[in-house]
């Protein structure tokens, strides 16, 4: 079905993080960036946040899917967008836990023919 563009603003009005959360809009989906590590998936209107041990501490009856066909099961946080600093907390630890994106490799140069 693909994800509103309305419903990511929205997300991350509420999640209150102001220029540090952050967006990518995949095949139709988002991703979500807190200080650049991916936190959670925005698919078919639902926030599907990256399972950790976060998730296990601050939510740990959050429903679970998948947030895309074939992906493995996600804790969905629909319900915290009710409880923003819930929800604050939630992304916060979670980033927290996961490892610095890969850097770029610089683009090889082309040989002159």
């Amino acid at each position: 079905m693909g994800t509103e563009k309305s419903f990511v603003d929205y997300v991350i009005e509420v999640a209150g993080f102001g220029s540090r959360l952050t967006h990518k809009k995949l095949f139709g989906e988002y991703a979500l960036y807190l200080d650049g590590k991916v936190v959670a998936f925005a698919c078919d209107n639902s926030l599907f946040i990256k399972p950790s041990k976060a998730v296990a501490t601050l939510a740990p009856d959050l429903p679970q899917g998948p947030p895309y066909p074939g992906a493995k099961d996600h804790p969905i946080a629909d319900e915290l967008l009710d409880d923003p600093g819930a929800l604050r907390r939630l992304i916060e630890e979670t980033a927290a836990l996961m490892p610095l994106p890969k850097p770029k490799k610089p683009p090889a140069a082309k040989r002159a023919t």
